[in-house]
């Protein structure tokens, strides 16, 4: 329905919406959604939550995933996901933006904006994707600071802490680390770039009764795992960031070179989306019945003269 329609708008706080989400026995699966026509899909899917990747939206701006991005130009995103899903979102976060104060206005920016949850982390800036080499960590007093100021700032919004320093610390000083942060206020915790079972069963078992994150991004150092077998590990939710941006790139890619070569897009129909099925996504004649329904409602009758 329209989202225009205050009826249809949902009535609970959008992070209060995600940890009910987390309540549940089996895992939260949580699709990258880099615009509001993928969160309207995932949504069509049957997927209940949304997640933006910092990466994803850098690189649909054409800029790389360096911290470079503001917290402006990410609140524009969690608008469009957010309202075009009514789904809880949940947000990459980088390093916060700066320091504590910069977190804490991050927090309140993007819960303004529509968004249920957010991430960041404990690198420093430069900051790198997660599957990276020589990624520079923060300490984790700092980082311990800046997620006790993220959370003093929210409202509901869920605060996830994610650590990277199983690739330098091994699990010993990652796991140190994530109960620092759960000591901070944060309300789960994100380890990244783990590269076996058991180091995601290891990690389980070191920190119970927190709840955990996954990340099964492509062409990094995780394996493949699938939703059922991250939550055998013991997870309760797992995010696939980039892989609706990988395999959009990948079509407009195949779609510019084919009509470059052929002069035309006429090769490439069968693999587009049809006006009727864009229509039916959008909503579109929800939103025509709409305007037709207020049209009929304000016009006014004939007055009748005076005197």
């Amino acid at each position: 329905m329209p989202y225009l329609t205050a009826a249809d708008l949902p009535t609970e706080p959008a992070g209060i919406r995600f940890r009910r989400l987390l309540e549940r026995p089996e895992i939260l699966q949580i699709p990258g959604t880099h615009n509001g026509q993928a969160a309207l899909q995932a949504k069509a899917a049957g997927f209940e939550a949304c997640y933006l990747s910092g990466a994803a939206m850098t690189a649909s701006m054409g800029l790389p995933d360096l911290g470079i991005i503001t917290v402006d130009e990410v609140a524009f995103f969690i608008r469009q996901v957010a309202r075009a899903s009514m789904l809880p979102v949940l947000v990459d976060g980088d390093t916060g933006y700066g320091e504590a104060l910069n977190a804490m206005h991050m927090v309140r920016t993007f819960e303004e904006a529509g968004a249920a949850a957010v991430h960041l982390e404990d690198q420093l800036l430069p900051k790198k994707c997660g599957h990276l080499n020589d990624k520079r960590l923060a300490t984790p007093a700092d980082m311990a600071v800046k997620v006790a100021a993220a959370a003093q700032a929210r409202r509901s919004l869920v605060v996830i802490a994610r650590t990277d320093a199983a690739a330098s610390e091994g699990i010993e000083g990652a796991v140190a680390r994530a109960r620092l942060y759960v000591e901070a206020g944060a309300d789960a915790i994100f380890p990244e770039a783990l590269t076996t079972p058991e180091m995601f069963r290891e990690f389980r078992a070191r920190l119970p009764g927190v709840a955990l994150l996954a990340n099964m991004t492509e062409f990094g150092r995780t394996p493949f795992f699938t939703a059922a077998e991250f939550q055998a590990f013991g997870y309760q939710m797992v995010i696939w960031p980039v892989s609706s941006l990988r395999v959009a790139n990948k079509a407009q890619e195949e779609l510019f070179q084919a009509i470059r070569r052929d002069g035309g897009a006429h090769g490439m129909v069968d693999r587009m989306q049809t006006r009727a099925e864009l229509y039916a996504t959008l909503g579109y004649h929800d939103y025509e019945d709409l305007d037709a329904s207020i049209v009929r409602t304000v016009v006014p009758e004939a007055i009748p003269r005076s005197g």
